[in-house]
């Protein structure tokens, strides 16, 4: 079935959502990361729907054009929580299969997390349990050189300028040559979206590595050519799962798991969602 493109109102944001799949099919949320948006599973979508579930992919807080507020305090991680729970609720749904890629990995697993009586199952696409990645960025150095990224992307206004300077060229390098895609660069354009996507980032506090267990039957799926998250923190992921865990390790790929490996990342999805 073609998506269909809405707008869901949680509090006082607006939020673009793309719903695909039977009404009464088996709900799956899907959050995107940076610095993509809710597009990145276009791929992924029509192999979930053929198999009978219903997918829910929004534009996430800062990525919606009307889901959009200003200052860094408005990133906070459990606004970025809240904002699920909240279209979760807008849905009239009790409870959802959750999946996430990179930043909506950490979103999702946080979900997880703190709030188990919605989620039914996680699949967490590339980004471990932030309790394993932030011990693999104080402690692995492979992560540490991973992950020092990080620091231009906090920096207010120098970030946007690097990254969007000479049509958009080190925005456009994070992609893998099989990932491309200018609708990204488009969106990451509009004004204030940029710094939107960006305070993600720039709100991080410690808490981030110190996210309780998830107790909900979970998925990681990660990548060995993922130039982002290293292998120490890959495979101490399973410690933070208290209830069927599997590891997926996809060999080849790079970080941009839903556009180069669909096939394989919907069959873990249903796999996952079918063992409920």
């Amino acid at each position: 079935m073609t998506p269909v493109a809405t707008k869901v109102t949680v509090d006082d944001l607006v939020f673009d959502v793309s719903i695909a799949g039977h009404e009464d099919g088996i709900p799956v949320v899907l959050l995107h990361g940076f610095p993509q948006t809710s597009g990145c599973w276009d791929a992924v979508v029509p192999l979930l729907t053929h198999a009978g579930l219903r997918t829910i992919a929004p534009d996430q807080r800062g990525y919606s054009p009307g889901a959009r507020p200003t200052g860094v305090d408005a990133y906070a991680s459990d606004k970025l929580v809240g904002d699920v729970v909240g279209l979760v609720d807008a849905l009239d749904l009790e409870s959802v299969h959750v999946v996430g890629h990179d930043w909506g990995a950490a979103v999702a697993w946080q979900l997880a997390a703190e709030h188990p009586g919605i989620v039914r199952s996680l699949t967490a696409v590339s980004v471990p349990h932030t309790a394993a990645f932030g011990w693999a960025i104080r402690e692995d150095a492979d992560q540490q050189e991973r992950s020092t990224y990080m620091t231009l992307l906090r920096q207010q206004g120098k970030a946007e300028t690097v990254l969007l300077e000479n049509d958009a060229r080190r925005l456009r390098a994070m992609f893998s040559e099989r990932s491309p895609d200018d609708r990204y660069i488009e969106h990451m354009s509009q004004p204030g979206a940029l710094t939107a996507a960006l305070n993600w980032y720039r709100a991080m506090t410690n808490a981030f590595g110190r996210l309780a267990a998830v107790e909900v039957p979970t998925t990681y799926v990660w990548s060995n050519e993922d130039s982002a998250i290293g292998r120490a923190g890959a495979q101490r992921c399973g410690e933070f799962v208290d209830a069927d865990y599997s590891f997926v390790e996809l060999d080849g790929i790079s970080h941009w798991v839903p556009e180069e490996a669909p096939e394989r990342l919907a069959a873990e999805i249903l796999a996952r969602v079918n063992s409920r």
